[in-house]
């Protein structure tokens, strides 16, 4: 075996250099792409040394060159440093998710299939009372999201698409605020979902305009899951499975999921896998 006798002051001096070296040519990099390096320093320079090595390598197959501070292998490694962030960052920006569509736009399409219309989340309207079921279709629609292709759910919003406001459901909080309606909300989905499908949601309560004056309206946007979203209506009820059929929120019985279960999630393992793709790209890239 071959013993390594450099002392150690002559290795941190290397990984010093190297990381020196990555940063400067990321930067570079980044500058020559312009917009279409949308990435983080960090993630730059670790794409850098990749792409940087895979030049070394394609350098060193073709010539004997063997001086690293020399006009070939600083080319093969800017090269390779611009073709690796460019590709890095054009995987990024295809799995990243789209800018949301405002709340006035989605207002304006009306309901679909990835987007659902509610008046409240915990009061009935037509008696004014806090309602259990309530709470059960907001669970309900957004685990039909979450099976499918995933949608968007807008609370304080009729049929018609007209803003009505939170006040109502503000009404049975303690604290009346956006605040914590969104955290009542995050249990709900906790309770009635897991916490992953409650991690994995976007919640936000938005001003909207309208001729009376501006309402707050809650929109909550899920993705769609990489493995089966299973609801529990309450805490000794059998799980039931929900999903999105056009534009309005349907169970399936016991065989039917079974069925679509085998055919959206073969195994589970490719969207497992091309989930954890998107959300180690969505980390690393700029926001």
């Amino acid at each position: 075996m071959t013993k390594i006798n450099e002392p150690l002051w002559i290795i941190g001096v290397a990984l010093l250099t190297v990381l020196v070296a990555a940063l400067v040519l990321s930067s570079v990099a980044r500058f020559l792409l312009g917009r279409r390096a949308q990435l983080r320093t960090s993630s730059a320079i670790v794409v850098s040394i990749f792409g940087s090595a895979i030049g070394l390598l394609v350098a060193g197959a073709v010539t004997d060159q063997t001086r690293l501070i020399a006009p070939l292998p600083i080319i093969a490694c800017l090269i390779g440093s611009v073709a690796a962030i460019a590709a890095y960052s054009a995987l990024a920006a295809r799995l990243q998710r789209p800018p949301p569509t405002s709340i006035p736009d989605l207002l304006a399409g009306g309901e679909t299939d990835h987007v659902e219309f509610k008046s409240t989340a915990r009061v009935n309207v037509r008696t004014g009372e806090k309602d259990p079921r309530m709470e059960s279709v907001i669970a309900k629609t957004l685990a039909a999201f979450l099976n499918g292709d995933g949608g968007t759910l807008l609370i304080g919003v009729d049929d018609d698409g007209v803003p009505l406001g939170l006040d109502l459901d503000y009404s049975t909080l303690r604290t009346a605020d956006a605040d914590r309606y969104e955290l009542w909300l995050r249990d709900l989905m906790s309770t009635a979902l897991g916490q992953i499908a409650a991690a994995g949601a976007d919640v936000a309560v938005e001003a909207v305009p309208t001729d009376d004056g501006a309402r707050e309206v809650c929109r909550i946007s899920v993705s769609a899951s990489p493995r089966p979203v299973y609801l529990v209506p309450s805490k000794n009820a059998p799980r039931e499975f929900w999903v999105r059929i056009g534009n309005s929120t349907r169970q399936l019985a016991v065989d039917q999921a079974a069925e679509y279960i085998m055919h959206r999630w073969p195994l589970n393992l490719g969207p497992n896998l091309a989930a954890q793709l998107r959300a180690t790209v969505r980390f690393t890239a700029e926001r």
